[in-house]
């Protein structure tokens, strides 16, 4: 299997020129090639895209200058581009699962940048990494490759900072695993209510998110493309990068130490399309990062050799006491605990979900209608 290591890294001066030279380039290709596809009736080839917007645009003396950059960076994006349209209309015939996918977009110069380049554009010479026509850098190696990198991908993004990105092919690790299984129940103040009592407290956004929110408001009373304007918009980045950088890093933590603790894990299928529409709570949903964070258990899953699962969503995993199997019904979000009127046990609303959720993810359910019955009718025996 295919795992990305990312690495940052701080290129002098005159390695950010190139850089820079080297993204503009990318752009104008992808642009160009997109541009052209758009015109035409039928979707050119790739190689017929590289040999317009690449090997004839460098004989113009409009787009002279695509010679002074690697060419492999550009027959790259091109080749990013076939890959774009070819997700596109595999989701558009249903072949395609997961998140949509929609026709691909013109890139623009204030987003982010990126320029991919396979092992004839870079190679690893001792701490620095040579890039061609570019020279060397040196990344800050926080841990190993595992092996050989195929490509590399050189990322600037909003906020100016660069990274490296390699890919390269690992072996799933077999490790045992301490619990059997675990069931998870996501939500906002607690982040994660696990089945065995556990529960874990999301990050604190607001002071982030304030500032953000203050300076887009700032951002949208200056006049575009003045330095003032860039200056902000510059600041939002940072602070959107801190925000994205605080609940990456706590969900890789979570999620590596759910999956290396348990063989089974279950999640609840949520719809999350259909929850950030309640406009109380979307932008709370957004920052907690539910689909990514079950992406990242699903991939660390696969390479530990766990078992990862997932429920419906229609699961009344909340109506149902986890102890004795009495359905209740419908609950108001602001009851976060109650009393069974059959067992008469005291539930946490999160963590009783989290124990139906274990339970439906490895095949025990209860008779709900059956425990109904027999509750019924041992309370009036009892009376």
């Amino acid at each position: 299997m295919k795992a990305r290591y990312q690495f940052r890294f701080y290129p002098t001066n005159q390695q950010q020129q190139s850089l820079a030279r080297l993204f503009g380039c990318v752009r104008v290709v992808w642009n160009d090639a997109l541009a052209l596809c758009k015109q035409s009736q039928k979707k050119p080839s790739s190689a017929e895209l590289q040999k317009v917007v690449i090997t004839q645009a460098k004989q113009t003396e409009e787009r002279v200058w695509l010679g002074e950059v690697s060419a492999i960076g550009l027959q790259q994006s091109v080749a990013d581009l076939e890959t774009a349209f070819k997700n596109f209309f595999e989701f558009c015939k249903g072949k395609r699962k997961g998140r949509k996918v929609g026709y691909p977009k013109f890139k623009k110069r204030t987003n982010s940048q990126s320029a991919r380049l396979t092992r004839g554009g870079f190679s690893i010479k001792g701490d620095g990494v040579y890039l061609a026509k570019i020279g060397i850098v040196k990344p800050i190696w926080s841990r190993q490759l595992r092996s050989e990198p195929s490509s590399v991908t050189v990322i600037k993004d909003c906020a100016n900072r660069y990274f490296l990105s390699f890919v390269v092919e690992i072996n799933p690790e077999i490790v045992e695993a301490k619990n059997h299984s675990i069931g998870i129940d996501l939500g906002i103040k607690t982040f994660a209510a696990m089945s065995d009592g556990t529960t874990v407290q999301s990050p604190n956004y607001k002071p982030l998110d304030r500032k953000t929110r203050k300076l887009q408001k700032k951002l949208a009373r200056q006049l575009k493309d003045s330095k003032r304007r860039n200056k902000t918009r510059i600041q939002i980045a940072k602070l959107h990068n801190q925000i994205a950088d605080t609940r990456k890093d706590f969900l890789h933590k979570l999620s590596t130490k759910i999956v290396s603790e348990n063989q089974v894990i279950v999640l609840e299928d949520l719809n999350v399309s259909g929850m950030v529409k309640n406009r109380k709570l979307a932008r709370a949903i957004s920052q907690q990062g539910w689909y990514e964070f079950r992406n990242l258990c699903e991939g660390k899953s696969e390479k530990l050799g766990r078992e990862f699962r997932v429920i419906s969503r229609w699961e009344p995993t909340s109506q149902i006491c986890s102890d004795c199997g009495f359905k209740w019904g419908k609950l108001d979000l602001s009851i976060r605990e109650l009393i069974c009127l059959n067992c008469g046990i005291q539930q946490d609303r999160d963590l009783n979900a989290a124990k139906n959720i274990v339970k439906v993810g490895i095949g025990h359910c209860h008779d709900s209608k059956r425990t109904q019955r027999e509750g019924k009718t041992a309370c009036g025996a009892s009376q």
